[in-house]
């Protein structure tokens, strides 16, 4: 039957109300694309992408990060940090590329070198690197741990500090942290030493902290300055804790471990040196809140790196005099510049700029934590 005027009007209705739903559902879509080209009043012109990876999904921009450290529970951060995977967490793909030293001078040489990147180094050994390079190699980026040095000793020949007139006392490196305190509490006694060769009042025998236990067993050693667990080691082995350092600073806080980076890394790749500092942050913050655990998992990267783990008898003593903390105690490191120029091995430097602290506070701001100080050394 033939369709009349009104059917005709119907039907022409009801394809206009098809088309103008169909149109009204594509509208937002055809919005959000046009406002994802950075069009329309809703876009965000210039917007900075945010430089925290984990956060963003952006990747870093180097693909290595070459860390340095030492196999000292005074270096736990490093130990913990990269055997439970919380600064490779903030790299967000980056490759961490590891290195053990035993002593500051030579990670010192590897940073100078171009071997390194970061490195979890003593604060002589950062003195010594950033004067030697007039102030252009390194920066201090952050604190790590402060204490876990003591003065051990055999007693059957040693009783009082007196007693070390005349004899052997091994530290682990010339110009490394505990060589310039020991040299420094020799001066205050009264005592002299020649820096260089060690020879004096005392003998300091430059000794590599994996070979003292066996030459403190073998008596070619009366005692020694050092970090743990070399100096838990001595006391497993028959020796007696003579002196422990924070009795020697007013606080008994001074700064044993803190990280240092290179100058160049820094300039061209600040979003991985925040991303590591952001994992750095996160793991003292771990090891704080579960001693127990972080120093199991301090014993097991200890354990990858010299085969087996530590004894009980060592770590549990070692472990609590340790304290972890972000901040680098940075009035404790004039003091310890100050102790290298009496013991004449270095001039008086100048410090100004050694430390960068600008992302650490900008990390533990955004963290909630207080920020720290460079004590006027800071970089302007």
């Amino acid at each position: 039957m033939p369709a009349t005027a009104t059917t005709r009007q119907t039907r022409t209705n009801r394809s206009t109300l098809r088309r103008s739903v169909v149109a009204a559902a594509a509208l937002p879509l055809l919005i959000g694309a046009l406002a994802s080209c950075g069009y329309g009043s809703e876009a965000k012109k210039d917007e900075p992408k945010s430089a925290d990876s984990a956060d963003s999904g952006k990747k870093l921009s180097a693909a290595e990060v070459r860390i340095g450290y030492f196999p000292n529970l005074t270096h736990a951060t490093a130990l913990v940090g990269l055997q439970e995977g919380l600064i490779e967490k903030e790299l967000n793909g980056t490759k961490i590329k590891p290195q053990s030293f035993n002593a500051g001078p030579s990670e010192i040489e590897a940073l100078n070198g171009g071997s390194l990147d970061i490195g979890f180094i003593g604060p002589s050994p950062s003195i010594n690197g950033y004067v030697k390079s007039k102030g252009s190699n390194l920066r201090i980026i952050s604190g790590s741990a402060s204490g876990g040095v003591k003065l051990v000793v055999n007693p059957d020949k040693i009783k009082t500090l007196d007693d070390l007139k005349g004899k052997k006392i091994a530290t682990p490196q010339k110009g490394n942290t505990q060589d310039v305190a020991f040299l420094n509490w020799i001066g205050t006694k009264g005592w002299t030493v020649d820096p260089e060769s060690g020879k004096g009042d005392v003998s300091v025998v430059r000794t590599d902290n994996k070979v003292t236990p066996d030459a403190f067993k073998q008596g070619s050693i009366d005692g020694a300055w050092v970090p743990e667990p070399t100096a838990s080691k001595l006391v497993s082995d028959g020796g007696s804790v003579l002196l422990d350092e924070t009795a020697l600073w007013p606080d008994k806080k001074f700064v044993i471990t803190n990280i240092i980076v290179s100058q160049k890394f820094l300039k061209e790749h600040p979003d991985v040196v925040e991303a590591v500092l952001k994992g750095t942050v996160k793991t003292n913050e771990w090891i704080n809140a579960n001693p127990d655990k972080a120093k199991a998992s301090a014993n097991a990267k200890l354990e990858a790196e010299g085969g087996k783990p530590l004894d009980a008898k060592v770590i549990d003593p070692a472990w609590p005099s340790i304290a972890i903390t972000d901040d680098p105690l940075a009035s404790t490191l004039k003091t310890q510049s100050e102790w290298a120029v009496k013991a004449k091995l270095i001039e008086q430097p100048d410090l100004a700029g050694i430390y960068d602290l600008t992302l650490l506070n900008k990390v533990l701001k955004a963290a909630g934590k207080p920020e720290v100080s460079d004590a006027g050394l800071g970089a302007k």
